[in-house]
């Protein structure tokens, strides 16, 4: 267990005193402990701050919109897979859809700017049909849409694992026991299959409330110019900009910060209402 413990101590445990900066108007040649202390002063500019709340609301969104139409989808495939009787072809199922999870974003929006770019390839067909072209992907309003199908496409496959393993655990016999008491797959379903799942999709559930804030730092900053940052900023592009490009430390790291705090309280909120509906959740 020590190199794993080592690990955590060192770069998240220990790294959380790099915090402190949020709360200084840090100065690299300064240091961290020689830096001038600001109180809440980077957190007052924060407030005050536009277009802090314009990534703040285009995250809230986008998360929104992954929580609704991305979360269901690993679960509805898992329950297809499951029920796929051919274990060859389940396998073969199974591997084509994990295998977009191992392609790196920039490949994945190169994809998507081949397809539905202003020149890609369903323009082409457009125009070639000689029907007006569309620009998805330099779409700001179809911005938000787009990567969560981006999302989906990637991410959806290797999502099943858990609910795979979930499913798995499943007596047969009470599927067995269902189906000659007269249930159909809709009754096994809702009184077999989920009942048995339920206490892993809570905890998945208060684990993506928990990061809920974190929407894809290098799928949003790869498409950022090309719909602007009206649509694509985010908080993790925000601090990114602000900090890292624009040497403004302190405040980068106090909407860091924020941003970690609101996932914390989430979990904590999250993990409060799954006792009172009787699951174990993350902690008791």
């Amino acid at each position: 267990m020590l190199p794993g413990v080592a690990y955590f101590l060192l770069f998240h445990y220990g790294a959380l005193v790099g915090n402190v900066i949020a709360f200084k108007e840090y100065v690299p040649f300064d240091g961290l402990w020689g830096s001038p202390w600001v109180g809440f002063g980077n957190f007052r500019r924060m407030a005050e701050d536009g277009a802090f709340w314009d990534a703040v609301l285009n995250t809230l969104w986008i998360a929104v919109l992954q929580l609704v139409f991305y979360f269901p989808v690993p679960l509805g495939l898992a329950l297809l897979l499951h029920t796929l009787t051919w274990s060859t072809v389940r396998r073969f199922v199974q591997s084509v859809a994990y295998l977009p999870h191992f392609i790196s974003w920039v490949i994945v929006v190169a994809l998507f700017q081949q397809v539905l770019g202003d020149t890609g390839l369903l323009n082409s067909g457009l125009s070639g049909a000689g029907l007006h072209t569309v620009d998805i992907i330099g779409d700001p309003d179809a911005f938000k849409p787009l990567v969560v199908a981006q999302v989906i496409w990637k991410d959806a496959g290797w999502g099943t694992i858990i609910f795979l393993a979930a499913l798995a655990q499943v007596d047969e016999q009470q599927y067995e026991a269902a189906a000659i008491d007269g249930a159909g797959p809709w009754r096994r379903f809702w009184h077999v299959t989920l009942p048995a799942i339920r206490p892993v999709v809570v905890l998945l559930l208060i684990m993506r409330l928990g990061d809920i804030l974190s929407v894809g730092f290098e799928q949003m900053l790869l498409q950022r110019d090309a719909v602007g940052p009206q649509a694509a900023e985010v908080i993790d592009t925000f601090v990114y900009h602000q900090g890292i490009v624009g040497g403004d430390y302190g405040f980068a790291a106090a909407a860091g910060l924020f941003k970690g705090l609101v996932g914390a309280l989430l979990v904590y909120a999250a993990n409060k209402v799954a006792h009172r509906l009787g699951e174990q959740g993350v902690y008791r």
